[in-house]
């Protein structure tokens, strides 16, 4: 590879960009990976932040490091008032996963004139980043955090094996959607040619989800399967009534990650409290086909609830924005949905509406 021509302004303009986003992606990936190390303790993502931080050190010519010229920089040293607001460990790591990201497009951009190879690892890196800043910031989520972020979530959203799943999920979190339930029962439609869900797919459909709900700071939870949790890292898991006991739930998940519990009765939730539950769902409030032969509860468990429970407790049946306020008038503040907005036209539109119906802004 020749180096750039010191006599071509352009050429020397480009080594100059390249050298200075060199620094600024590898400056970012030593911030994340001493959060690997330091932070959360993860052997595993320092390996990976370490290699991509090496990568790119192989590719820094001497020629771009020579071409720098900060005297003449007009933005050095320049700072923004965002930068004194992250004041968070995922503040950092989300701003700093976001600079690598930046830096490598620009590498990507500018080295295919005077260097592909850089510019080649810069594209093949800058995919690699969105997986590693998900899997940091689920690391960095302990389990004060996840309640902090539970005791906010007024709207939950159980999943449903409808076509496009990923994409109703990903609409309703842009529209605001803070917690998402991944629900596939045995003998769920939606695999390959109509067939039911095999665990393989299952645990795809598991990680794009769960890493779309970390993209946009919500919680993501699996029904019944505490293995599916694990392995992808959740934060947390839903148990029904003939599940695994709570106590169980938690000597595999660890005291970090949350349970949540369906209940039928007011014994049940106090149950669910005694157990360590974390929240419970309180139905079906009307009947729903969700939950085919289930008598509903109506509104008189949400009324119990609401005077009694500790923890937070998610109405669920049935329940669409016309039916909300009548939850609310009975105590509910926070519902669960299905239908209500993977059958929706417009998941995004339903959302919002749903969150209108619940006082919250979106």
């Amino acid at each position: 590879m020749c180096p750039a021509d010191p006599s071509n302004p352009d050429q020397l303009a480009v080594a100059r960009l390249l050298d200075a986003n060199l620094d600024r992606a590898r400056e970012g990936l030593r911030v994340l990976e001493d959060w690997a190390r330091f932070g959360v303790d993860r052997a595993d993502l320092v390996a990976r932040t370490k290699d991509m931080r090496q990568r790119l050190g192989r590719l820094h010519r001497d020629d771009y490091k020579l071409a720098r010229h900060t005297a003449t920089d007009p933005a050095a040293g320049m700072g923004h008032p965002a930068q004194q607001e992250r004041l968070s460990p995922s503040q950092i790591v989300g701003a700093n996963a976001g600079r690598v990201h930046e830096a490598l497009r620009v590498l990507e951009e500018f080295g295919r004139s005077i260097d592909p190879e850089l510019a080649s690892e810069a594209a093949a890196l800058r995919y690699g980043i969105y997986d590693l800043e998900v899997d940091l910031l689920q690391a960095s989520r302990g389990g004060q955090q996840r309640r902090q972020l539970l005791a906010q979530c007024h709207l939950y959203l159980v999943s449903s094996p409808v076509p496009g799943l990923e994409a109703v999920v990903a609409a309703a979190l842009g529209a605001g959607v803070q917690l998402v339930q991944y629900r596939a029962k045995d003998g769920s439609l939606g695999g390959q040619n109509g067939a039911a869900i095999d665990d393989s797919q299952r645990l795809q459909q598991c990680r794009r989800l769960r890493q779309l709900c970390a993209s946009h700071g919500a919680l993501f939870i699996v029904n019944d399967r505490i293995d599916l949790a694990l392995a992808v890292e959740a934060d947390g898991v839903h148990l029904g009534q003939g599940d695994l006991p709570p106590a169980v739930a938690r000597q595999l998940l660890g005291p970090e990650r949350l349970i949540g519990r369906s209940t039928q009765s007011i014994d049940q939730l106090r149950q669910a409290v005694a157990d360590g539950c974390d929240y419970v769902g309180v139905g079906p409030v009307n009947a729903t086909p969700t939950k085919p032969g289930r008598e509903p509860v109506g509104l008189d468990y949400v009324r119990q609830a609401a005077a009694e429970s500790p923890i937070p407790f998610f109405a669920i049946g049935g329940l669409e924005c016309a039916n909300i306020e009548a939850v609310r008038q009975a105590g509910g503040q926070r519902v669960a949905v299905v239908r209500a907005i993977t059958a929706a036209a417009d998941p995004a539109a339903a959302t919002t509406a749903l969150l209108q119906a619940l006082g919250q802004q979106a």
